[in-house]
């Protein structure tokens, strides 16, 4: 390290700036051909000298960011890190160096599935400097590839802290790859976030995007196969209630849902309002993730609630009223616990029916019930009658 030192020292002595430039380069090649770590760190500590001149230091420190991504990943990430953190004072003059450093080290990171750091050392970039005019395009890349990566370690709370940054520019973006890259990241992070329905839906969309050739890939049919399982899966972790069985009907009605013959029964049960028996329960719960199995506040999981909620609406359909007590047993809980499900579903609307706390029983109203049932029907109707017309004009056949 004392060689390279002095080497540099008596480079910086030169007059010719040329000169002393094209030194510092052939310097550097030899310090990077030597693989030696301390040699990079010394060419880094004098480049931040006050012996060199800012315009000489900031065109070799962007070569020795763009050099060093050819080291080996050993050698390669403490020097990137060592860089940083001797420029970090001084990163206004350095924007440039510092983000090809940052990206080049992310990469390696990412390669080694130390997807939280790679994250966080892309997030190091300022992508809203004053001192240089940032695309739109590369912002909103950075901002959903952070995103991703951080949804690879289960962390929605900061994938979506990005992803909410790339929502702001996807309305100017006109690349469907970044357009497909965002909408699948958002889906993934209202899953984790359990806000399933909403994911469900952002999931079906996908699902439904087609086998289109995207930026020179074509996107297959597993993939959209996967996107259609998840948003049935959501569907179901969903809370019960009116905008959930709308879903569960369109997907019920596509008949794509009839080829996931693993899936599909237990779709068509609770599409139908159907009580699942504990054992199918079981055998879907083995299909979920990590998430969508987690403990809520109450003790039970997101897919027990799921289905306590739904065969609490089941039971709704098949009883006029029902004893709190028989309602307990009929959905394995105790009845307290039924009574105040049952009222919360009432107060917010997803369940029709009072609860008569004298006779201790749940009274339910089949009329709005019925209503309702009218109401999807006839947007079914609705909904065939214009897909008959789509294919009407796709035919050449007028349409009045």
């Amino acid at each position: 390290m004392a060689d390279v030192a002095q080497s540099l020292t008596s480079i910086a002595g030169l007059a010719d700036q040329k000169q002393k430039t094209e030194q510092y380069k052939a310097s550097l090649q030899n310090i990077l051909s030597s693989g030696s770590s301390e040699g990079c760190k010394a060419f880094v500590d004098h480049m931040l000298s006050d012996d060199v001149p800012l315009v000489i230091s900031r065109q070799l420190l962007q070569v020795f960011a763009q050099e060093t991504a050819k080291l080996p990943a050993d050698l390669h990430k403490p020097v990137a890190t060592y860089a940083l953190e001797r420029i970090q004072p001084r990163v206004v003059s350095f924007e440039e160096s510092v983000t090809i450093i940052r990206e080049n080290l992310a990469d390696v990171l990412e390669k080694e599935e130390q997807w939280t750091k790679a994250a966080q050392v892309l997030g190091g970039i300022d992508l809203d400097s004053g001192m240089r005019n940032v695309d739109p395009a590369y912002k909103l890349h950075k901002n959903i590839k952070i995103a991703m990566l951080y949804l690879e370690d289960d962390d929605s709370f900061n994938a979506e802290s990005y992803i909410k940054k790339a929502s702001s520019l996807i309305g100017s973006c006109k690349d469907e790859a970044m357009e497909l890259q965002y909408k699948t990241c958002y889906a993934r992070i209202l899953d984790a976030k359990r806000r399933f329905l909403e994911a469900a839906l952002r999931y079906y969309e996908l699902s439904s995007i087609g086998n289109k050739t995207i930026d020179g890939r074509t996107i297959d049919q597993e993939e959209l196969e996967m996107s259609l399982r998840q948003a049935i899966t959501c569907t179901i972790l969903a809370a019960a209630g009116p905008q959930r069985s709308r879903m569960l009907a369109t997907l019920y009605k596509d008949e794509r849902s009839e080829r996931l013959t693993d899936l599909y029964p237990f779709l068509e049960k609770v599409y139908l309002e159907r009580i699942l028996r504990r054992e199918e329960v079981e055998a879907f719960a083995k299909t979920l993730k990590e998430h969508q199995l987690a403990v809520t506040s109450d003790g039970s999981t997101v897919l027990d609630k799921a289905v306590t909620q739904h065969n609490l609406l089941s039971a709704s359909k098949l009883y006029n009223n029902i004893s709190i007590q028989e309602l307990g047993t009929l959905l394995g809980i105790p009845p307290e616990k039924a009574e105040s499900i049952a009222a919360d579903m009432i107060s917010e609307g997803r369940l029709t029916g009072l609860i008569d706390q004298v006779e201790r029983l749940i009274r339910f109203d089949t009329k709005a019930e019925q209503l309702l049932q009218w109401d999807t029907q006839i947007q079914g109707i609705c909904n065939k009658v214009n897909d008959i017309m789509d294919d009407m004009v796709k035919t050449g056949i007028k349409v009045p």
